[in-house]
Formats: structure tokens, C-alpha cells, sequence
């Protein structure tokens, strides 16, 4: 006797503008070429790094990209320090650069910033991708924090200027900018969040709550996978937190229940179908 279970896909859910055009662009190059290098993972989602690398796709880090010479190199959507692109020149590399357009306006500004000599400071997940490439731009002198219990333990100046890592949740950033201006800081803060990601927060909270249970699929891996899966346990408690079909578990669900999928802007369409399809076969 079948579960009978009426499983939606969220149509919203899926690759955010800047990984679909560094995926498009990686398997434009191998439907030509037998290999591509990719600076990291292209994705933050195994299973899609694993179908690209079937194609040719060859994951490598900062070490090994050190040793290439003569070679064609692709950065993904997080973007890179300008250290990588000093390299690529030094050793006749040539760079496919996908980052992300939202990336690269928010490197430009916080360029601008140091050069201006303001103190910046980051908001944003340590040893990110996008972090790192961020932090490059002042010489490795913004100052990351995760939280403000971490900025707790510094000495502040009275005076700096705020960013944020562009998939990190808007209501936090704007907390953390009202705490620190009622502590008396001068605080410049830009909100420089990417609206393809906070818009999703609401489309969510609308999605998850018609369903009795969720399935967020997502990659362990994704920063936005984590805020986005919070955003459906709040609104609704039965959310599980699954990477692939193998997760899935029967008892989870009821005859006839109704079940919403959902993913990160680095889950692929293609994996939630086949979680649907799973679901359906109960």
C-alpha cells in the first residue's frame, strides 16, 4: 500500500543568476575540450561538482594552481583576491572569470573603501570563498566577524565602515548595524546582500508553511543552505535537512501527506526532481 504522498517542488528554490552562469559557461568550455580547471568548488552542492567533473570539470585549490602554467582556469561565482589574478599572469594562465556580478561590485566597493584608508569591517563566514576574495581587496586588513559576540572580544575604533557577505541574512546585518550605532559607533554600513538571496527568505516562509512536512535539500557545505533551511524549521517544524535521496527517510511522512521540496541558490533542479520522484514512488 502506497503513501500516496502530493509532493511539490518550489519553483523558486534552485542555482541563484551567478551559479547558473559559472555552470553554463564551465560545460560551454567542455563541450569543447576534454578538461577545465576550476579554482574550488564550483558549487557548493557535491553532487552537481560530481556531474561536472564526469564532464571534465578538474576541482584544484590555491596550492595547486601555483604549479599550473599554460593553462585555462575557471573562477567560480564566490570570486577571487587579486593575489589570484597576479598569479595567473605570472604563470601565462588563462582566467575564465565567472564571479558573480553582485561579487564583483561589492569587491569594487570595499576596494574603494581601503583606498579611501577606512577601517572596514566584514561581516561573514571565516575562510569563506567569498570572504577571502573580499578580504583581498584591502590587503588581508578588513576585519571578518561571524557575529557580535566576536566583535565582543576586539578593540573597536569609534569610526568604521561595514559590510556584509552577500548571502548572509538582511535581518542580522541590520541588527548588528543598529547595536553597534546604539553602543555610539560611527558606523557606515552598506547593505550589500544580494536580493536573489534575502528575497528568497520570504518566498520560503510563504512556501513551507502549506505543507505537513519539508524537505530542504541542500550541500553541507552552503552558507546559504544553513540560513535558508532555518528560514523552514521557523515556519515549519517538520523540516529535514537532506544532501541527497539516500537520506530520506520513510518514517518521516504519513498516508497522504502533502510535501514541499526546497533547496539552496546551489542546489540543481535536477536533484530535487529525483528527491520528488523518490517521494512519489512510496
Amino acid at each position: 500500500m502506497g503513501y500516496n504522498l502530493n509532493v511539490t517542488i518550489d519553483k523558486s528554490s534552485g542555482f541563484c543568476f551567478g551559479v547558473v552562469y559559472a555552470i553554463d559557461m564551465a560545460e560551454d568550455i567542455l563541450d569543447h575540450e576534454e578538461y577545465l580547471y576550476c579554482l574550488g568548488d564550483i558549487v557548493h552542492n557535491d553532487e552537481e561538482v560530481e556531474r561536472l567533473k564526469a564532464k571534465g570539470l578538474r576541482i584544484i585549490d590555491h596550492e595547486k594552481l601555483q604549479e599550473l602554467s599554460n593553462e585555462k582556469v575557471l573562477i567560480r561565482a564566490h570570486g577571487e583576491a587579486p593575489s589570484t589574478y597576479e598569479l595567473a599572469l605570472n604563470n601565462n594562465l588563462t582566467l575564465i572569470d565567472a564571479s558573480c556580478p553582485v561579487v564583483l561590485k561589492l569587491q569594487n566597493r570595499i576596494k574603494n573603501s581601503h583606498d579611501d584608508e577606512e577601517k572596514i569591517f566584514i561581516f561573514g563566514k571565516h575562510g569563506h570563498a567569498e570572504v577571502i576574495g573580499l578580504q583581498g581587496q584591502t590587503d588581508g586588513k578588513a576585519v571578518v566577524f561571524q557575529d557580535l559576540a566576536e566583535l565582543d572580544q576586539m578593540e573597536l575604533p569609534s569610526k568604521f565602515t561595514l559590510y556584509s557577505q552577500t548571502t548572509k541574512s538582511t535581518d542580522k546585518f541590520y541588527q548588528i548595524k543598529s547595536e553597534l550605532l546604539s553602543r555610539g559607533y560611527d558606523v557606515k554600513a552598506n547593505d550589500t546582500i544580494c536580493r536573489q538571496v534575502s528575497n528568497r527568505y520570504e518566498e520560503l516562509e510563504n512556501f513551507v508553511a502549506d505543507y505537513d512536512q519539508i524537505v530542504f535539500v541542500s550541500g553541507k557545505k552552503s552558507s546559504n543552505g544553513k540560513v535558508l533551511y532555518d528560514v523552514c524549521k521557523k515556519y515549519n517544524t517538520n523540516s529535514y535537512f537532506i544532501s541527497n535521496v539516500e537520506e530520506l527517510d520513510q518514517s518521516w511522512f504519513n498516508q497522504n501527506d502533502k510535501v514541499g521540496i526546497c533547496g539552496a541558490t546551489s542546489t540543481p533542479m535536477w536533484l530535487m526532481e529525483k528527491v520528488k520522484a523518490e517521494l512519489e514512488s512510496y
